[in-house]
């Protein structure tokens, strides 16, 4: 794990959720108040029922919805067991402003997406 992992911030946060393996943290359609952090787990981010990614420990995911202020793009369902760091809109806006890693850390998260999306319907 990178000492710019955005783990590295919440490691020993006590603000987490908790959410049993099956559990949807959200769906598709859903407002994007929140991006999470994977404190402990995974979490499988789907589009119908094809997986587009898996979010391990100390990875990040619902950030586009804090950005755009769209719906979500698809659904989170926890993978495993997992331990969630929820992080607001205000929150975000502070963590992009006084932690230039994290932010950073969030547009290289996009730019991977991006690519792997754009790999993906080059194949089809």
């Amino acid at each position: 794990m990178s000492q710019t992992s955005p783990i590295n911030l919440f490691r020993n946060s006590t603000d987490y959720k908790a959410y049993p393996a099956g559990t949807v943290i959200f769906k598709k359609g859903d407002a994007g108040d929140f991006m999470y952090v994977v404190k402990e787990g995974s979490v499988a981010l789907k589009l119908g029922d094809t997986v587009l990614e898996t979010v391990d420990a100390g990875g990040l995911f619902g950030e586009m919805a804090l950005i755009d202020n769209e719906q979500r793009s698809a659904e989170a369902v926890a993978s495993t067991d997992c331990q969630l760091v929820p992080i607001d809109g205000k929150k975000f806006r502070f963590l992009i402003q006084q932690t230039p890693f994290f932010a950073q850390h969030v547009i290289r998260v996009l730019a991977q997406r991006l690519r792997n999306m754009n790999k993906q319907l080059a194949k089809s």
